[in-house]
Formats: C-alpha cells, sequence, structure tokens
C-alpha cells in the first residue's frame, strides 16, 4: 500500500532550484524541503549576516507550513545546516523568536563544509497537519 502524496507550494516561498517539491504532504505531516535565504520575490541570497539569513529561511518555511493549512508552531522537527558553527548563538536567538511560546520542535544542527548558492544557513522542517 502506497502513502497518498501531495505537492505543496506557495509564491511566498521560493521556487525550488532543482528536481524538487518545495513541500509534500504524506501521512498527516509536512515535509518542507530546506530552504535557504532566498527572497521568494527575486530568488537571490539576502544580504546580511546569519540573523538575515535565518530570518529570510524561517518565513520560507512559515510560507509553506500556511500554504498547507499549518503554522510553524505545528512543527515536529527541524533540521539547521550552518556552515560556521560560530553563527550558533545568533541563528538560534532568531530561531528562538519563531518558536516563542509553544512546544518548539524537536531540533538536529549540524554544521557543515557549504551550501547551495553559498548561503551560510538551511533549515528543513516536518510540521503535523491538523485534521
Amino acid at each position: 500500500m502506497s502513502v497518498k502524496k501531495e505537492t505543496v507550494s506557495t509564491d511566498r516561498a521560493p521556487a525550488a532550484i532543482g528536481p524538487y517539491a518545495q513541500a509534500v504532504k504524506a501521512g498527516g505531516m509536512l515535509f518542507a524541503s530546506g530552504q535557504i535565504a532566498l527572497d521568494p520575490a527575486t530568488q537571490r541570497v539576502v544580504e546580511g549576516g546569519i540573523e538575515a539569513q535565518t530570518e529570510r529561511v524561517l518565513e520560507n518555511l512559515k510560507a509553506l507550513a500556511e500554504a498547507a493549512g499549518a503554522t510553524l508552531g505545528d512543527a515536529v522537527k527541524a533540521t539547521v545546516f550552518l556552515t560556521d558553527f560560530n553563527d550558533f548563538a545568533a541563528m538560534n536567538a532568531v530561531y528562538a523568536r519563531y518558536f516563542a511560546g509553544g512546544t518548539p520542535p524537536a531540533r538536529t544542527t549540524v554544521e557543515v563544509s557549504r551550501l547551495p548558492k553559498d548561503v551560510r544557513i538551511e533549515i528543513d522542517l516536518v510540521v503535523s497537519l491538523r485534521d
């Protein structure tokens, strides 16, 4: 028996830059592809440091969650990829604002050697969908 899958997309998040979906609904969950700091209006990397990039990434993920009828508050798992772990505290401060007031998702944070378009951060997200 196969799981029913449905693509989720929105113009409030960057278009996919490869052969993947912005997000997929399956089994009552939303699986959002890793988002980088691309402005959806221009498809260009936002200017600024890790704070600006983290905010853009989380706004992109928020848009995908909302396109599926959910919120960031429904997120159950996040994976954060940083190119420099010295950015952790600044990233974490921005991240904390987006998940304040509720139960934050489980999270893994890892340092990687490089990310697409040489951004400093990428985050993917799993969100529980409301019935």
